[in-house]
């Protein structure tokens, strides 16, 4: 075996992981087990592309990148490319992939190598998550790259995220016997779609895991009436499109995430990237689909994700800087804010959900909403308790107050409100309570289930709709939406466990919910 050069290493910013919470430790990782891992490298010029999308921030109308003209623009140089390859050559390791656009490199090789390459030592953990392999303290890196490298992911195979969905009670799927649960199309003309079916367009859906069965598909959407939409799947990391035959598991989230997107946009083509739930799988989906120049979705729709003290620092900025670049292409990127309100699902204080939280992301909360012939009744915060799930909602603990946040109020449950001083979660809402849940057809059988990984299919749709009737992609929307409180349902009732409604953006559904035709209108 080649002796590998001493090479000084030092900690990789924002690496620092810790064990699950509860994991114990079962022994050292298999040496020779064959494991991939993605280093993500600094994007060329990334000043200028902050500027770009600060502008953007700002309300400065600006033209949209192609994904050519990204890539020529701001992918990774070949230099830098060139040296990460040096340095997994003097380790043992293989380049697998290089994708200079997403400013990635993955290597492959054993686990022996990848704890002398970067100074770590992986270990089996078993935790309620289950088995996974993971590491604790930091990754280290050539001092020489310290410049080039951002992060390291893939190390750690932990499950990363969770499918935002929950189950109508008594916590398991129904039929459609309630009277409060809705088709998706009965949605659309609540909040007032525009009329068109989103032609043109190709929406994103990112899944980690489980799978959809095209004979679900036919049944579900024979039953409305609506022509089978395009559906397209994408392997990016594990086998792909493969349903499990379990509706409770991540069959639940893929089949949802389509059929409420197909039933209100059906002229839309719909392609599902499939990856692993890690920090690394995750990550690569959204590379994927943000970079797709065949595909070329203009609208992402996102429903799983964690909170953010569960992220390490690193996978939070390549994340980001993935969302940054979606921005600058001119893709919406609708995010899930999670369904375990305030404190999202962490043991203590208020939480909130990534990649929800992420500027560039935009966030979207739930809410409970009871019709009334062609009419929305009543629109309060989803909150069934802590059985029932809440919508998620709060302030980031890591990303800075956006300019179009600015001089925001947070309203808390105990009737006081303070100024918003960070990214506050989420932008908008839709019907997320599982009690007034969507009728969906899963593993063939009726359902009806809510959460807000139903409202993140529901804006992308619309924005779907939006694009195709203005001809052009909205882009990165946050900033617009902000300055059209009167295309919004204000929700002013309820509470998501700390934080509470209030008149405008609140904490618990954001600006609020749809009003489609008026939306349509001013972007």
């Amino acid at each position: 075996m080649a002796k590998i050069p001493k090479v000084p290493k030092i900690p990789l910013a924002g690496s620092e992981r810790s064990m699950v919470s509860g994991a114990r430790c079962i022994g050292a990782a298999e040496p020779s087990e064959q494991i991939e891992v993605t280093m993500v490298m600094r994007c060329n010029a990334d000043q200028e592309l902050c500027d770009i999308v600060d502008k953007q921030s700002a309300g400065v109308s600006a033209a949209h990148l192609s994904r050519e003209e990204f890539a020529r623009k701001f992918s990774a140089t070949p230099e830098n490319i060139a040296r990460v390859a040096t340095f997994a050559s003097d380790h043992g390791l293989q380049v697998v992939r290089e994708n200079p656009a997403c400013s990635t490199v993955t290597l492959s090789g054993s686990v022996a190598q990848f704890n002398q390459a970067f100074d770590v030592d992986l270990q089996r953990y078993e935790s309620h998550l289950g088995n996974y392999r993971g590491r604790t303290g930091v990754v280290n890196i050539p001092a020489e790259l310290q410049d080039i490298v951002t992060a390291v992911i893939g190390l750690d195979d932990r499950p990363q995220a969770h499918a935002h969905f929950r189950l109508q009670p008594p916590f398991r799927y129904a039929a459609h016997k309630v009277s409060t649960s809705l088709l998706p199309t009965r949605l659309a003309s609540l909040y007032d779609f525009p009329d068109n079916l989103g032609k043109g367009q190709c929406i994103g859906i990112i899944e980690l895991g489980g799978g959809y069965q095209a004979a679900d598909l036919q049944t579900y959407f024979s039953k409305l009436g609506i022509a089978l939409p395009n559906v397209t799947s994408v392997a990016v990391n594990g086998p792909g499109n493969q349903p499990s035959g379990d509706p409770n598991g991540a069959d639940g989230e893929v089949v949802l995430d389509i059929e409420i997107i197909g039933a209100l946009a059906p002229e839309a083509h719909i392609v599902v990237y499939f990856s692993t739930n890690t920090d690394a799988g995750f990550f690569n989906a959204l590379n994927n689909a943000v970079h797709d120049s065949v595909n070329k979705p203009s609208i992402i729709s996102i429903s799983w994700g964690s909170a953010e003290p569960r992220w390490t620092q690193q996978a939070m900025q390549a994340f980001n800087t993935a969302l940054q670049a979606a921005a600058a292409m001119g893709v919406t990127v609708c995010v899930a804010s999670g369904d375990s309100g305030s404190g999202d699902g962490v043991a203590s204080g208020n939480h909130v959900d990534f990649p929800a939280s992420s500027p560039y992301a935009l966030a979207c909360g739930g809410t409970r909403l009871l019709a009334a012939g062609n009419a929305i009744e009543s629109e309060v915060v989803w909150n069934d308790g802590t059985q029932g799930g809440a919508g998620g909602g709060g302030v980031s603990a890591v990303f800075a107050l956006p300019a179009w946040q600015q001089n925001l109020v947070l309203a808390d449950s105990n009737g006081k409100s303070q100024p918003l001083l960070k990214r506050g979660v989420p932008d908008v809402a839709g019907n997320a309570d599982p009690v007034t849940g969507y009728q969906v057809y899963i593993d063939g059988s009726d359902a009806v289930v809510g959460g807000t990984s139903a409202v993140a299919p529901l804006w992308a749709a619309l924005f779907a709709r939006i694009n195709a009737a203005k001809g052009s992609a909205v882009g990165f929307v946050n900033p617009k939406l902000y300055r059209q409180r009167a295309a919004f349902h204000d929700v002013t009732q309820g509470n998501n466990g700390y934080y509470a409604a209030a008149p405008g953006w609140d904490a618990c559904t954001g600006m609020g919910s749809p009003d489609g035709k008026k939306l349509a209108s001013v972007l």
